[in-house]
């Protein structure tokens, strides 16, 4: 593509040769004259300058900078780029049609441009949304619900009565709506007994769930992911869990049942959240942060950190406290 055509696709403004042809994506270290890279901050940009880079995206900052590079000149440099990637490296997508090798009931309601690859399962009463894809060795259970230009990858088992948006994508390995955690024990026995796991799983659109992530349904109620949730590799969701929209969950996180994490909350890397906490909208949850079980973190904005999770200029303050008493 040309800098301009991806300029007008992408709404930045064109400083210098639009008729600079871009060829891929690549890193301001690696690139070469038909290359598109971005700058997402000033101090950065005297490098990408003298890199070899033809074509660069950029904020305001670049505008009267441009050392006589082409240069693509918007407010969210890493957005547009991301949008260009969507132009320049298009994901395929299977054709349509069922593979001879899939097992599909004859109840099962497909829209127009379904593709269900090799060796997939699809149980009774299934509805599949236009242009979704099922991979290779899936099972979708009796009753799952999906929406309209979804990808399921590989072995995802999604349990029955499940539903999902559209445009959701879901990795390999991933287990959507397994029986949640619930036990009774027999206090002259001493056994546990299963508490019921009849509620259901609900997921809404554009969420992308990461490889060998699971989530629970509900007890008896519904396990809720929002519009717009992104959930990382080897993140555990358990039942009767509300996520707003647009909360990102990173990997190895934890989360128990009955909790509440608000809209637009940021939650690190192998995070612990206990039972019955609410997670108010726009926190930020910091690597290794421990929330014990009934607790509320409020402050749309602030960084948690530490096990209890507290704002980190407290936590910062206590480990400061510690090193003088070590020292004495």
């Amino acid at each position: 593509m040309t800098a301009q055509q991806i300029a007008d696709a992408v709404g930045a403004r064109m400083v210098g040769d639009g008729n600079k042809e871009v060829k891929w994506l690549r890193s301001v270290a690696s690139a070469d004259e038909h290359s598109l890279v971005f700058v997402e901050d000033a101090k950065w940009l005297p490098e990408a300058l003298e890199s070899r880079a033809g074509v660069l995206v950029a904020g305001e900052f670049a505008a009267e900078k441009s050392g006589g590079k082409t240069i693509l000149v918007t407010e969210q440099p890493k957005l547009a780029f991301a949008r260009a990637a969507e132009l320049l490296h298009p994901v395929e997508k299977n054709r349509a049609g069922i593979h001879s090798t899939a097992i599909v009931d004859s109840s099962v309601k497909l829209a127009h441009g379904v593709s269900i690859s090799p060796y997939a399962v699809v149980g009774p009463g299934v509805s599949i949304g236009e242009r979704t894809t099922i991979g290779p060795s899936c099972v979708i259970g009796s009753g799952v619900c999906l929406g309209a230009h979804c990808t399921i990858k590989s072995n995802v088992t999604i349990y029955p009565g499940t539903e999902l948006g559209d445009h959701v994508i879901v990795h390999s390995g991933a287990v959507l709506g397994s029986d949640g955690f619930g036990y009774v024990r027999d206090h002259t026995t001493g056994n546990y007994e299963k508490f019921p796991q009849i509620g259901r799983l609900k997921i809404g659109n554009d969420v992308e769930i990461g490889a060998n992530s699971t989530i629970d349904r509900g007890a008896l109620d519904e396990t809720v992911i929002a519009d717009g949730v992104k959930i990382d590799n080897l993140v555990h969701i358990g039942h009767n869990v509300f996520v707003g929209k647009n909360v990102v969950i990173a990997a190895q996180t934890g989360v128990s049942g009955s909790v509440v994490i608000e809209q637009n909350v940021i939650v690190a890397g192998q995070v612990g959240i206990a039972d019955h906490v609410r997670i108010e909208e726009g926190a930020i949850l910091g690597a290794q942060c421990g929330i014990p079980s009934n607790k509320v973190i409020r402050g749309k904005g602030i960084l948690f950190w530490g096990t209890p999770a507290r704002p980190i200029r407290e936590y910062l303050k206590e480990l400061a406290a510690l090193a003088r008493l070590a020292k004495k």
